[in-house]
């Protein structure tokens, strides 16, 4: 016999819902198999239900496109801060600036490797250290200036990621509150569409299973075939 399965997700959750209140408004009162009051818990949850769902919804989508953002933001980043160290390491090959000022951009006197910059915190770490080092070595007149790339345009690339990451991590926080609203009326939902479904199926008990699994069916409650059902019924 087949067996009713309750919505394991939201959208399901949803269909069932709109469902039996779309049913409901078709039939006259002494043929409509929830109550009034049932209706009536439904029409002002409903919408309720709908909204959280879409909040969250929107706001991982949102996170997506902004997710690329950063990562693109990282990666231009990346590259102007890697551009500058190799030409500050070039002109130190040159002794167009003194091995010492190594230090001040945050790397050691004999190091000319490039430093890790491989996430975001990292890239915005160095980032940090290097141009506050820069700017410190140009005040200080030790040395020629950089200009390909200079410290400005590296600073802009950097204070670019600095925005897209912080808007990214705003906007986590923003999901995780959504999550949890929809984590906390998710209940609600599968509680009413628990009672609802009782109430229609109560309704048809003195009609045959066939009749009453086509008729609750309208109004939204899914029943399950087993493989061996279905071949039967076929």
């Amino acid at each position: 016999m087949p067996y009713r399965r309750l919505p394991n997700t939201d959208q399901a959750r949803l269909r069932a819902l709109h469902a039996a209140l779309e049913m409901s408004s078709h039939v006259g009162s002494t043929e409509m198999l929830i109550t009034p009051k049932m209706q009536l818990d439904a029409k002002m949850f409903t919408p309720i239900f709908e909204q959280t769902i879409r909040q969250y919804n929107d706001a991982r989508e949102l996170q997506s496109s902004l997710s690329k953002q950063v990562d693109s933001a990282a990666k231009m980043a990346r590259m102007y801060l890697s551009h500058f160290v190799q030409v500050f390491n070039m002109c130190v090959a040159r002794g167009e600036i003194k091995r010492e000022m190594r230090e001040m951009i945050g790397l050691k006197i004999n190091d000319d490797t490039l430093p890790a910059m491989e996430t975001v915190s990292q890239i915005l770490s160095w980032g940090k250290t290097i141009i506050e080092g820069e700017e410190k070595r140009m005040a200080q007149g030790e040395g020629n200036r950089i200009y390909n790339p200079s410290i400005a345009v590296v600073k802009v690339k950097v204070i670019q990621l600095n925005e897209t990451h912080n808007k990214h991590q705003d906007l986590l926080q923003t999901i995780q509150k959504h999550h949890v609203k929809v984590e906390e009326i998710r209940p609600k939902a599968d509680a009413l569409i628990l009672e609802m479904w009782n109430e229609i199926e109560k309704r048809l008990e003195d009609y045959s299973a066939a009749q009453r699994r086509d008729i609750a069916s309208r109004y939204g409650v899914v029943y399950i075939y087993r493989p061996s059902e279905r071949e039967q019924e076929d």
